[in-house]
């Protein structure tokens, strides 16, 4: 991994020396009505002279179509291969933001300055880019990393609760997959902690150590795919029900219940470890309400995830809480019958 990550309240001050430095052509920053609001005004005085790309906020933008419209902007304001855009805001901004500098002539410079919980400790971090497409979550995407990454937690402090607990599921996430103390230390502050920066180091500190050893996710980087496939199938099924739609974290939640009982399952996880993760996420996370005929649509589009090879699903399972195996082979009725399960919780 490339990138250097800058995290703490003083994050921003190292932003105008990268400028200076890289002595780039132009600059321009996109951001979305929140983050123009709520962050842009923090982030500004760091900034030298510069562009807005403003566009509009939701997963449901996150698509061709905005695409077209950020490069034309891009085209309008005569970016060069030698300009630097700067993505301030939550997960979509940074996930587009980053695809759309990577495809403009080519590629040109982008850095990271995540506002959310969720794109500070997951989606600003180790170079994934990428938009929907056809409903399908993360369809189309490159790897390319960022120049710089600044996590300011201050930033948090403009967040909904539920979007901060969207992005602490990523958190959980990573304690499930690598460091079981951290959980066994956390499980009983949750939420009230007080101490968000060391969380975040804590977790971009999990992934970073994974990035680095499996840039492209040839083996290792799975493991930070644990939640995800059953995760990304109720995210997915949901998003064109607006009245229903969930944020990234609450599903991945949803996939983390899902994917730890087939997970038990197959013999991996205990019995006990797998009740220890059910207490300690149905007591942050609201229950999604599921028809039968929600389960079976939501099994059928895991079969779309990136992760599959030909027509087989590959899963990250748990062996225990703090070591996670990825590739492993899942059916569709395994999720048919892991979504029940939730469904009883």
């Amino acid at each position: 991994m490339t990138e250097t990550i800058h995290i703490g309240r003083d994050a921003l001050q190292e932003l105008p020396e990268l400028l200076k430095n890289r002595a780039f052509s132009k600059v321009a920053v996109l951001v979305d009505e929140n983050t123009l609001h709520h962050c842009y005004p923090q982030l500004k005085p760091y900034l030298p002279e510069h562009d807005l790309i403003q566009i509009q906020s939701g997963e449901e933008r996150k698509t061709l179509q905005t695409c077209e419209y950020i490069w034309q902007r891009m085209t309008d304001l005569h970016l060069d291969r030698w300009s630097v855009l700067v993505n301030l805001g939550g997960g979509v901004i940074g996930d587009m933001g980053g695809f759309c500098a990577a495809l403009f002539k080519r590629g040109l410079y982008f850095v990271q300055v995540p506002t959310t919980l969720l794109a500070q400790v997951d989606a600003s971090v180790g170079g994934k880019t990428g938009i929907d497409f056809q409903g399908l979550k993360n369809h189309i995407g490159v790897y390319q990393e960022p120049q710089a990454v600044f996590i300011n937690p201050d930033f948090l402090k403009t967040l909904p609760q539920r979007e901060v607990k969207s992005g602490y599921a990523e958190i959980v996430k990573h304690w499930f997959i690598s460091d079981a103390d951290a959980f066994m230390e956390q499980r009983h502050i949750g939420l009230f902690t007080e101490d968000w920066e060391g969380l975040i180091r804590h977790s971009v500190g999990i992934k970073s150590r994974v990035v680095e050893a499996d840039p492209l996710e040839g083996g290792l980087r799975k493991i930070l795919n644990f939640g995800h496939t059953v995760g990304h199938a109720v995210e997915t099924y949901l998003l064109d029900k607006p009245e229903r739609a969930l944020l990234h974290g609450e599903a991945v939640a949803v996939g983390m219940l899902c994917e730890a009982w087939i997970s038990k399952k197959h013999e991996l996880l205990s019995e006990e470890e797998l009740s220890r993760i059910e207490t300690f996420l149905v007591s942050v996370y609201e229950k999604v309400s599921l028809s039968e005929q929600d389960i079976q649509s939501i099994a059928q589009f895991a079969l779309q995830d990136k992760k599959n090879t030909r027509s087989t699903i590959n899963c990250t399972l748990l062996e225990r809480i703090g070591k996670a195996v990825y590739d492993q082979p899942i059916t569709v009725q395994e999720i048919v019958e892991s979504l029940r399960y939730y469904t009883l919780l």
